[in-house]
């Protein structure tokens, strides 16, 4: 999990986690410098499974890089800070990640708004789509659906320093060489709302092309 001032909605992300892991597991946590009292919520669970990283990247995408290279399990969850777990969302990714033979697994969700009511919205409305050039088009690699096996850390790490957005480059990168499979559940509750946190990257015309040729760039 990255985190970023994310008092407002950290404790009941976290609360959605802890009950699904087991002894073993652990849930890094990787700050980016937060200036309010997530740190404090986040160490007040008192929680052994719980590691703290305080960085100060200012950069989302540096921030998941720091934790990925911090786990240690043999299947990792993207945690973003805001949103809630269904209560099946662990169990059913490792049953599909047996049945499947997947190296990475991402889940449809189901959005929320900052007071946690379900909306209409659809993130899939076309279905998902794993193949490169589709995803080049249109990323449909969302961050906080995705999990994956520890050995595919290999195909995307380091990332490289030009690296537009985490996500888009991970199931890109798995995707060259591995095998990506959907789940068709909502087993995310994504949030929307105004502090959203993101790369702060803005989609121009300009960055639109220039991230395409990044990201084409460094599959080759």
């Amino acid at each position: 999990m990255a985190t970023f001032n994310g008092e407002k909605f950290v404790k009941k992300q976290i609360e959605s986690i802890l009950p699904q892991l087991n002894p073993e597991d652990e849930l890094i946590i990787s700050d980016d410098g937060s200036t309010d009292s997530t740190l404090k919520i986040v160490s007040d669970f008192d929680d052994s499974r719980i590691r703290i990283f305080k960085n100060s990247f200012r950069n989302v995408v540096k921030n998941f890089e720091f934790a990925i290279n911090k786990s240690n399990g043999e299947y990792i969850f993207l945690s973003d800070q805001d949103d809630i777990w269904h209560q099946d969302k662990v169990a059913a990714y490792l049953k599909y990640f047996k049945e499947s033979n997947a190296d990475l697994i991402v889940s449809d969700v189901a959005f929320i708004d900052a007071h946690g009511n379900t909306t209409k919205d659809e993130f899939f409305p076309r279905g998902f789509k794993g193949g490169t050039l589709s995803n080049l088009k249109k990323n449909n690699f969302i961050g906080c659906a995705m999990a994956f096996k520890e050995d595919t850390k290999k195909w995307f790490l380091p990332f490289p320093t030009d690296t537009p957005m985490h996500d888009w480059w991970i199931g890109l990168a798995i995707g060259k060489k591995g095998l990506v499979r959907y789940l068709d559940r909502k087993l995310i509750y994504y949030r929307r709302h105004h502090q959203n946190v993101t790369s702060g990257k803005k989609s121009t015309l300009s960055n639109i092309i220039r991230w395409r040729w990044i990201l084409i760039k460094n599959l080759c």
